[in-house]
């Protein structure tokens, strides 16, 4: 695929590769079209067939506005519009927003808690292999992408509440014995889900921070927004970190040594 779309590719995000997955980005929706067009003829001329029934498109109207003709076709055949859709195991919504991510990753800790349920769920098995179990399998089920979000109290009280329920069950209490979270983190050794949220999200803004100035990540930290409507802004990404930064006493040059920052953003589970 690589070679037959060699001289038509983008830089990212404008073309992103992997595997046989491929979205192309634009921002009209002639040259999506175009483009669509030309990888297609690109792709059948090396024996290659782009799905008709897997590809679909999306418009981000992130200023609350949507053009009135957004019509996509392949082959003179109309691509089905949607409003969210997963790559790469996250889900990526048109409003730019993270809420179906959010529920996606729940729903996954869940199908990979439920997995596991024959050693979680087992009272002969100790308390504290049920935690290193749930800290190695299902939390980063539950995590995955998480550096990348600009979460609002909602969606970390979500989160909580997912991973309260599971961690109760593995120990076998409900509400109505009247043990307190902190007690059941404590016997299986886990820290709070939104600690570790924290913990990723400043991992990672130090892995961008130290690459270099035209790194394609980087420079999306200085992308201008759209205008916003009244009211309160949306949190962004930044403004996350920023805050996170604030209430840890931490500055942007503290990310310059890597070995320094992870031990300083470190949200350790209990001993």
């Amino acid at each position: 695929m690589n070679y037959l779309t060699a001289t038509m590719q983008k830089p990212v995000p404008w073309n992103m590769l992997y595997a046989d997955d491929v979205v192309l980005l634009s921002d009209s929706k002639q040259d999506i079209q175009e483009n669509l067009e030309q990888w297609r003829r690109a792709l059948e001329s090396g024996g290659l067939r782009i799905s008709r029934s897997k590809t679909e498109y999306m418009v981000c109207h992130f200023n609350q506005t949507q053009p009135l003709d957004t019509d996509v076709t392949l082959d003179n055949i109309k691509l089905p519009q949607v409003h969210k859709f997963k790559y790469l195991g996250s889900m990526i919504a048109d409003d730019g927003t993270i809420e179906a991510d959010v529920t996606n990753r729940i729903t996954t800790a869940w199908i990979k808690w439920r997995s596991l349920t024959g050693v979680l769920c087992d009272t002969k098995i100790p308390v504290r292999t049920k935690g290193k179990v749930y800290k190695t399998a299902v939390r980063p089920a539950m995590l995955y992408g998480s550096e990348t979000w600009a979460t609002k109290r909602t969606h970390t009280q979500k989160l909580h509440t997912a991973e309260m329920r599971m961690l109760r069950w593995s120990v076998g209490v409900t509400m109505k014995d009247k043990v307190r979270n902190e007690h059941i983190r404590g016997s299986l050794k886990i820290a709070p889900i939104a600690d570790k949220m924290v913990e990723a999200r400043l991992r990672w803004y130090g892995h961008v921070i130290r690459r270099p100035e035209d790194y394609v990540v980087k420079n999306c930290l200085s992308y201008a927004t759209q205008k916003r409507q009244r009211g309160r802004p949306l949190a962004t990404w930044l403004t996350t970190v920023q805050k996170d930064m604030k209430n840890m006493s931490l500055t942007v040059d503290d990310t310059e040594n890597r070995t320094k920052w992870r031990r300083m953003i470190k949200k350790a589970d209990p001993v």
